[in-house]
């Protein structure tokens, strides 16, 4: 059994910045992708970022791209996301993710498993 759990999240300006850590327990870190959904109220579930089990390739929606970052470090089991200039419709419940393999991946359907959650709030 995997468990993710995530910190970082909070209330912050627009603007502003927040990382986001995602310590996982479970199996082998460095052998799966690992990502980062997001929901916002009233909306489905979306994509933000992944990155693949070496680190070496990412991907990102194209809302956040240029202006988040995800990382990994395999020898702490901990994936991060770097949130700058944030706005508004940043404003959801982010949740991380573990892929299934270690290519990055961008739908649901290659995720195992979630983390609970942590609520990003940016008021405008």
């Amino acid at each position: 059994q995997v468990r993710l759990v995530e910190s970082g999240g909070g209330l912050v300006q627009a603007g502003g910045s927040l990382r986001l850590s995602c310590a996982a327990s479970g199996r082998t870190f460095s052998s799966y992708a690992m990502g980062w959904f997001r929901q916002a109220p009233g909306k489905e579930r979306e994509f933000v970022a992944t990155i693949s089990g070496s680190g070496r390739s990412t991907l990102y929606a194209e809302s956040v791209k240029g202006r988040f970052t995800i990382s990994r470090d395999n020898a702490k089991n901990t994936v991060y996301l770097q949130m700058n200039s944030l706005k508004a419709e940043d404003t959801a419940v982010y949740y991380c993710v573990a892929g299934n393999t270690a290519v990055v991946f961008t739908s649901s359907r290659s995720i195992d498993y979630w983390g609970q959650g942590t609520q990003v709030t940016v008021s405008s």
